[in-house]
């Protein structure tokens, strides 16, 4: 006798509920919720230091080659120049190390000078290194109306006017530089022009405070013309012939007044010694002040020409 064949309703009747099915395979769990972010740091980190590269003299085809020396832990690069000196002499500048030592001196005792001037000769390559690190993050320049430039401790606006002849006219009480800009004219030909009447107002300025502070010092002197220099702000002759760097313009007048004084001191003391710097505070009392802050300025100062 054969079972009845189930219905479909018979199916459905004796179906098991598939949510009920003991032998069921367990549901996949839920997933967790994510972790919540980390909190937002308080303060943001200070940014990366810039990376330091001891400045190396440049050289053309027809220089000879640098020399190198190994300090600490510096491979350094420097010019190494022959003269009537009777001593071996070291100059730094944004170029890096220059040598300058008597015909008859050996490698090896040059390089035996050169290490006894190890600390200062790289505390100094390090100052101009940081120096042009900081100049290289700087946004440059915009040559454009409303640029602000600096000028004696402060600032001025460049202003442009459209004109048919070119003038460059400094209104002092809305402290702005108006320059005429004439059709096509170039932004070389304008940063030209500023730097141009940049160096007619130091040779005024740099003039009179001489004129001021030489009388006051006893000394005379017999000229003054400007360098581009950037850090040496100064340089004085037995003869009496003072340089005094033009970027010094866009510096306050109490720091100008230092280096002025400085470089006059130098006519009755050619050296840095005690005696020398009793004359300097004679007629400039914190001169000490003033050279930190000019360091510490030339770190600062924007490069606004390339020369």
């Amino acid at each position: 006798m054969h079972s009845p064949r189930p219905d479909g309703s018979q199916l459905d009747l004796f179906a098991r509920d598939p949510r009920l099915d003991p032998w069921r395979a367990p549901a996949p769990p839920a997933e967790k919720p994510a972790p919540p972010p980390p909190p937002l740091p308080l303060f943001k980190a200070p940014p990366a230091p810039p990376r330091i590269t001891l400045p190396s003299p440049p050289r053309t085809p027809d220089d000879p080659p640098l020399k190198r020396i190994v300090l600490g832990q510096y491979a350094v690069n420097y010019e190494l120049k022959r003269s009537t000196r009777r001593s071996i002499g070291f100059m730094i500048d944004d170029g890096g190390l220059h040598v300058t030592a008597p015909r008859r001196a050996t490698q090896p005792s040059i390089e035996e000078a050169i290490r006894a001037k190890q600390r200062w000769i790289l505390t100094k390559l390090h100052e101009r290194g940081e120096r042009h690190a900081r100049h290289a993050q700087r946004e440059p320049l915009r040559w454009e109306d409303g640029a602000r430039l600096p000028y004696m401790g402060g600032e001025i606006v460049l202003r442009l006017e459209p004109a048919a002849r070119s003038h460059c006219v400094f209104d002092a009480d809305a402290r702005e530089l108006r320059i005429g800009v004439t059709p096509g004219l170039a932004e070389w030909q304008l940063k030209e022009r500023v730097k141009l009447w940049f160096h007619a107002e130091a040779r005024r300025l740099f003039t009179e405070r001489l004129d001021w502070y030489a009388p006051q010092l006893g000394v005379r002197y017999r000229s003054m013309t400007l360098s581009s220099a950037g850090t040496r702000w100064g340089s004085c002759t037995v003869a009496g012939n003072i340089r005094l760097s033009w970027r010094l313009i866009h510096y306050p007048l109490a720091l100008i007044d230092y280096v002025v004084a400085h470089e006059l001191a130098h006519l009755r003391e050619m050296n840095h010694s005690p005696a020398f710097w009793a004359v300097v505070g004679s007629v400039y009392a914190d001169y000490e002040g003033a050279r930190l802050e000019l360091r510490r300025r030339s770190h600062e100062m924007p490069v606004l020409f390339t020369e």
